[in-house]
């Protein structure tokens, strides 16, 4: 070793190199039981967190958070940016977080845990079990119970990673990302009672460059949805089943409104959904738009409706605005769909009689529905089919 100490620094750099030590990816650790943090599961530990959280943003470099094995009880935390010096920080999860027993404490506020304004963090590993199964039962009973709270959500930040992580039970949508810019989610799943109210697996909006990929959701409402303001969106081989389907929309819900734009979904499987593909929009008047969205290779597995666009979305029936969608929708592909359907009409296109879907291309598409005829209906949908396409095309 004395030796190695003597080689100029250029000569040491080389060698560290050729030993395959990434210098630059040194990071200072942060233990959150260092702060107090218990892995008892009984022993509030948001503080820990917290401060764990000051002292990794406090630092110059590259940083990690690390939450070793055990379960950790938080309540309602938010990890601010505002004085982040760090440019990197990585939050390592061994274990699980829990949120509290009573129900209560998390459905009156907006999120557990919340991410607002930062830059550069990457969740890798771990779970947060939200407990969100009592909620849903107080809402099934139809009692005064809260709105619940979304269990992960990043706001207005940016070069954002979420790796490995398991999302169970959440009281709402499970992650939410919001106005936001180069996000990756990999290898993420997604647990809920098929049943379970409000509980969008990952939802997107206002967000540019946002990629979603090997990902397992089960859930009782969207798998992913597509909000107003999305653009540039990958979403490739996620499996979803129970839920509602991937959903853009619903849309219209206000007069200014930002539309969607470009985004692929990519060799996806549903299993037993409700919906496969959807584009969901209120018939109210709106600025919004949906452009550029490819559907490619999908397998549908007994799935209610597979191809749908409703511009005149009103579940319920309840306060439905009775006026005409002001969302025009254009340039929307389907290729590669196959599989099976539970309903007997299989592609469904109800669009705006001011503004018709123009640009709808269905390419080898191919759904039975248990060896009957099936159908497709289009109403104010204009576009065109080529290669193989069952059931027979309305367009």
């Amino acid at each position: 070793m004395a030796k190695l100490l003597c080689i100029p620094s250029l000569l040491l750099f080389i060698f560290l190199v050729s030993l395959n030590i990434n210098i630059s990816s040194a990071k200072t650790s942060y233990n959150v039981l260092t702060y107090g943090a218990r892995p008892n599961g009984k022993t509030d530990s948001t503080q820990a967190f917290l401060d764990a959280w000051t002292a990794a943003c406090g630092s110059t470099g590259p940083t990690m958070i690390y939450i070793p094995k055990g379960r950790y009880l938080l309540g309602s935390v938010a990890f601010t940016g505002g004085n982040c010096r760090s440019p990197d920080i990585t939050i390592r999860i061994d274990g699980t977080l829990i949120a509290p027993e009573d129900y209560r404490i998390l459905g009156l506020a907006s999120n557990w845990l919340s991410f607002e304004g930062v830059s550069g963090v990457s969740i890798v590993g771990g779970a947060l079990d939200a407990k969100g199964s009592p909620l849903w039962d107080c809402k099934s009973k139809g009692s005064n119970c809260p709105a619940g709270a979304t269990t992960l959500s990043f706001v207005n930040s940016n070069n954002i990673k979420i790796n490995g992580l398991l999302s169970l039970n959440s009281q709402m949508f499970h992650i939410v990302i919001n106005g936001c810019q180069n996000v990756q989610v990999q290898g993420v799943r997604v647990i809920a009672a098929g049943d379970s109210p409000n509980t969008d697996g990952i939802h997107v909006q206002l967000s540019t460059d946002v990629a979603i990929m090997n990902s397992s959701i089960k859930t009782g409402d969207d798998c992913i949805s597509i909000g107003p303001g999305t653009k540039n969106l990958w979403i490739e081989r996620v499996r979803c089943g129970p839920g509602h389907g991937i959903s853009i929309g619903s849309l219209a819900k206000t007069m200014d409104e930002p539309g969607v734009l470009n985004v692929t979904v990519k060799s996806t499987i549903f299993t037993g959904t409700t919906n496969g593909f959807r584009i969901k929009s209120w018939a109210r008047h709106s600025t919004g738009f949906v452009q550029a969205i490819r559907f490619i290779g999908a397998t549908m597995i007994n799935v209610q409706n597979p191809i749908i666009i409703d511009q005149n979305y009103c579940p319920h029936n309840l306060n439905c605005p009775n006026q005409v969608s002001g969302i025009q929708i254009s340039d929307v592909m389907y290729q590669g769909i196959r599989g099976t359907f539970a309903t007997p009409v299989a592609i469904k296109f109800d669009c705006s009689f001011k503004y018709p879907c123009k640009g709808i291309r269905l390419q080898n598409v191919n759904l039975t529905y248990f060896n009957k005829e099936a159908q497709s209906t289009c109403t104010n949908a204009i576009g065109k089919i080529s290669g193989q396409v069952q059931p027979d095309n309305c367009l």
